[in-house]
């Protein structure tokens, strides 16, 4: 597929999913965006705020097959993979897939149930395959997880581990509507006259698969990419955080601005894609110190300063790797 192509039918689904998500089109573009790149992506938000509507708008437009899982406190690990049940009639065992052999998962208020069963989608999301005594089962491609989370200042919320985190690509927030936009979405469902919302597919999962792979054409030049690093290294020096970037954060922002970039109808990356996703891609990669949480200061606004003073790239030179100068 010509990334040209990309391009137009990933404004399509955004122009669909909007017709039920009202006035999120920056936050959309971010999940979306994550999906392109082949990521995880957290949705992290106050109730009430559309991030299972989203995650089940996205799941129909792109023609996945979808699944949601409500975590709760007495979830356990084998209701997330699955398990060994035993067949009278064939007197053996026989595995029972749980809910994550799907392709798109919605994991619903993640940070409700404990660590134990959090951890029980790490080898899914990393690996794209589930063990479970023993026996390894792949899951279907494309395979992404949306996960809804609320506060951790919410009552019975359990922190995601750093390694839980790591997983997803991007950290998003949705944030309250403003008044039109709230009144726009009141007056939508007057007008549909039923609450349950369906939308038409633009695509099926063999689309969005080329859609992903048209990705790699995407080029990234040099100084650019050397910005990417730049930008994870000053997490590791911030005077406010405790803990920095992995390096998997800067492979983070290469694959988001990628897909940020197929977004605008570009083949290329310039340093404003980088700096529109660095906030959702680093601000759930880093630690802030004792000192600075207890003063309640936002890992966004972190990210956002260190965007602002690392000085970005100007260079028109082909990428080294594609062998131009």
């Amino acid at each position: 597929m010509e990334l040209a192509d990309v391009g137009a039918r990933a404004r399509e689904v955004l122009d669909r999913v909007g017709t039920v998500v009202v006035g999120k089109r920056d936050a959309l573009e971010l999940v979306l965006a994550g999906i392109l790149a082949g990521g995880h992506v957290l949705i992290e938000d106050f109730p009430g705020l559309a991030k299972t509507l989203t995650a089940r708008c996205f799941a129909q437009t792109l023609g996945l097959d979808f699944t949601r899982l409500q975590f709760t406190p007495d979830l356990l690990p084998a209701d997330v993979t699955g398990s060994f049940l035993y067949n009278q009639r064939e007197g053996d065992f026989v595995f029972r897939p749980g809910p994550v052999f799907t392709q798109l998962l919605l994991a619903d208020e993640i940070n409700r149930t404990p660590p134990k069963t959090q951890a029980a989608l790490l080898e899914a999301m990393q690996e794209r395959q589930v063990s479970v005594e023993g026996v390894t089962h792949p899951l279907r491609a494309p395979f992404h997880v949306l996960a809804t989370a609320n506060p951790i200042e919410y009552e019975g919320t359990y922190p995601l581990p750093e390694a839980q985190l790591d997983r997803f690509l991007l950290r998003v927030s949705f944030g309250y509507p403003s008044p039109e936009e709230e009144w726009t979405m009141l007056g939508r469902r007057m007008a549909r006259r039923r609450e349950e919302t369906v939308l038409e597919p633009v695509v099926d999962a063999a689309t969005l698969g080329e859609m992903q792979r048209a990705l790699e054409d995407v080029a990234v030049e040099d100084s650019v990419g050397r910005y990417m690093v730049a930008l994870a290294a000053a997490t590791r020096e911030h005077p406010q955080l405790q803990v920095g970037a992995s390096p998997r954060g800067s492979l983070a922002l290469l694959l988001t601005a990628r897909a940020r970039a197929a977004l605008d109808g570009r083949d290329y990356v310039v340093p404003e894609d980088v700096k529109r996703v660095a906030p959702a891609a680093l601000s759930h990669r880093i630690g802030l110190r004792p000192e600075t949480w207890l003063r309640r200061v936002d890992p966004v606004s972190v990210i956002e300063e260190i965007c602002a003073r690392t000085p970005a790239p100007l260079s028109e030179q082909l990428p080294a790797y594609t062998g131009g100068t």
